[in-house]
């Protein structure tokens, strides 16, 4: 079997943090697993998702974290207007184009953070009613939402890849390492 976690260095709390979204993002990434742009694009259900749409959603979630972090403005931030097509592929967007850019959003994050001076530096963020009352947040409090947040996404995208075609995260998980699903 696969392992969905890495082992953790002992001590390596940065490692560890960085193991467990780089396993969410995988289980969202594995969901594409042998779809055509069209069905990764398709919404089989009464949701208005679809996986590529969640999958560029994550990608421009975690960017804009990793900004908010690094004090830098988010050259993707998404405006009222613009909301919507943060949740689809657009002007010609492609799936491997998409997965490029969240490799390269993954890639800088784990820089930021183990280059970061401690886990428990802080910064502000906007304000807004969904976040801490205080308005500042830890890069340990980042890193942690960025877990809860890629695998609230994986688990939708766990349903809609089961509604396209019955493969469940342990028949992708098969399939990725080249074996059939409870071998």
């Amino acid at each position: 079997m696969v392992a969905l976690v890495p082992a953790e260095a002992p001590g390596d709390e940065r490692g560890a943090f960085l193991n467990f979204v780089e396993a969410q993002r995988a289980a969202l990434r594995r969901t594409l697993l042998g779809l055509t742009e069209e069905q990764a694009a398709s919404r089989p259900s009464a949701s208005e998702l679809s996986l590529s749409g969640l999958v560029k959603h994550v990608a421009e979630v975690e960017l804009n974290w990793l900004r908010l972090a690094q004090g830098k403005p988010n050259e993707r931030q998404r405006t009222e207007e613009t909301w919507g097509e943060a949740f689809r592929l657009v002007d010609g967007e492609t799936i491997p184009e998409v997965l490029g850019f969240w490799d390269g959003v993954a890639k800088e994050t784990e820089e930021f953070v183990r280059s970061a001076p401690s886990l428990d530096d802080t910064f502000p963020l906007p304000p807004a009613p969904w976040f801490p009352a205080d308005g500042r947040v830890s890069v340990r409090w980042m890193l942690l939402h960025l877990v809860q947040e890629t695998g609230r996404h994986a688990g939708h995208a766990d349903v809609i890849r089961e509604s396209l075609d019955g493969k469940g995260s342990f028949d992708l998980i098969a399939e990725e390492s080249g074996r059939t699903a409870g071998s």
